[in-house]
């Protein structure tokens, strides 16, 4: 992690009565949505164009944005209650729980296996995760690629113990790559497309066949319980910027390109191995995230076994 740990302060104490202002509903305090979002996804599309300002104003609500550079940083604010809502994959939300976290999962959007992978440099003598054997392999801890890790080597016949792992976010993950300090990277698009576009990084295996890479929508339970319309809206908001970016994948790019000071060639290469269509979770995908689960807790990552069907919101939008 890029940071150990975060102190939030300013937590909303209370809800405070507003008069009427040029005739319309007054706001309370407590009817803010603080939402946590990373630098790349339909957050931050939905956050450039003010759609879900608009749609909740109607409903007499407000918007607050933190950025964090990953999943687990973004769940960890969740779980000290800075954040109400936000997105990660699959398993930041595992050890969130884990650690005890009030997480709910709203929504997911569908399998996105090509848009994560193990990297090795263009000309490494790498050919096969089995000759990852022995190596040191750079990962963001408790990230979605923490798990296709683990898959990827099942697949080749090896054991998480084979390898040497060597836990750096984003940023730095990409560093000691370029310069030779670790021997793979396992890493989520945009940061995957940019190391292929950029320095030919060569890809060793994506999540085809071995996991699904979702993204989930998660909420704070207690927000979640109490704001049940706010959460509706949220749901419909990005469900309408999904449509968007799915029919209009260079103007979403363009879009996107300023704000998170990466490349349009690069995002397009990304966003079109993005999948979409929000909806609630099914019995198909709480059984993918349970097995991510179990799998886990059999290797010793997270303390207890846990139960997912327990924190998906039941009802809603």
């Amino acid at each position: 992690m890029r940071i150990s740990r975060r102190n939030f302060t300013g937590l909303l104490a209370g809800s405070v009565a507003l008069p009427l202002i040029g005739g319309a509903p007054a706001i309370a305090a407590d009817k803010v949505v603080r939402i946590g979002y990373q630098k790349y996804g339909t957050l931050v599309l939905l956050k450039g164009k003010g759609l879900l300002e608009k749609k909740l104003e109607k409903i007499g609500y407000t918007a607050q944005w933190t950025e964090f550079p990953a999943g687990p940083q973004l769940l960890e604010a969740l779980n000290v209650g800075a954040v109400d809502f936000g997105s990660t994959g699959e398993t930041p939300p595992i050890f969130a729980q884990a650690a005890g976290a009030p997480l709910v999962y709203v929504a997911h959007e569908p399998p996105a296996p090509r848009g994560e992978a193990v990297l090795v440099q263009k000309d490494s003598p790498i050919k096969s995760v089995a000759d990852l054997k022995g190596k040191t392999v750079a990962l963001n801890k408790g990230s979605n690629v923490h798990y296709l890790l683990v898959k990827a080597l099942e697949e080749a016949g090896l054991a998480y113990s084979d390898i040497k792992v060597s836990f750096l976010p984003p940023a730095d993950g990409r560093a000691a790559f370029e310069r030779g300090a670790v021997d793979a990277w396992v890493i989520w698009d945009p940061f995957q497309a940019a190391a292929e576009v950029a320095i030919e990084a060569r890809e060793l295996r994506n999540g085809e066949g071995i996991v699904p890479n979702h993204q989930f929508y998660l909420g704070a339970k207690p927000f979640v319980e109490a704001h049940a319309q706010a959460v509706d809206v949220l749901i419909e908001a990005n469900s309408e910027i999904d449509v968007w970016t799915k029919a209009n994948t260079a103007a979403a790019a363009a879009e996107l390109a300023p704000s998170v000071g990466i490349p349009e060639p690069v995002l397009i290469k990304a966003l079109d191995r993005q999948s979409y269509g929000v909806r609630p979770l099914d019995e198909t995908v709480m059984k993918q995230q349970q097995a991510i689960a179990d799998t886990f807790f059999d290797l010793g990552l997270i303390p207890k076994k846990l139960s997912i069907a327990d924190v998906v919101r039941k009802g809603g939008a």
